[in-house]
């Protein structure tokens, strides 16, 4: 669900644009693994983020398993190495649509 709305994004804080990310993939919400470990509230649960944010966190976190399991709260995305360096460089820039790489390093 691509719901849209304007805010503050819950990674990198800029206002503009938002849409949905559900913490917890919904390709996974069937898998036995989730089932048994989250209830349906928990698997529900999710963010509203820029598409920035959202495009680099299906970059750097491709996988929708390693995303549930590893990936599923704010604070656990922030401390994804990759991803952390891209927040950190993308809350400088405005909120129109970035289309570059952050600086390596």
């Amino acid at each position: 669900m691509a719901r849209k709305n304007q805010g503050n994004c819950a990674l990198c804080r800029r206002n503009g644009p938002l849409s949905f990310h559900h913490l917890i993939p919904r390709q996974v919400h069937s898998n036995k693994w989730f089932k048994s470990r989250f209830s349906r509230e928990q698997m529900g649960a999710g963010i509203d983020i820029c598409r920035d944010c959202h495009a680099a966190l299906h970059k750097f976190v491709p996988d929708h398993k390693q995303m549930g399991r590893d990936y599923n709260t704010v604070k656990k995305l922030l401390g994804h190495p990759d991803l952390g360096r891209f927040i950190e460089w993308i809350r400088k820039r405005d909120t129109g649509r970035i289309r570059t790489r952050p600086p390596a390093g």
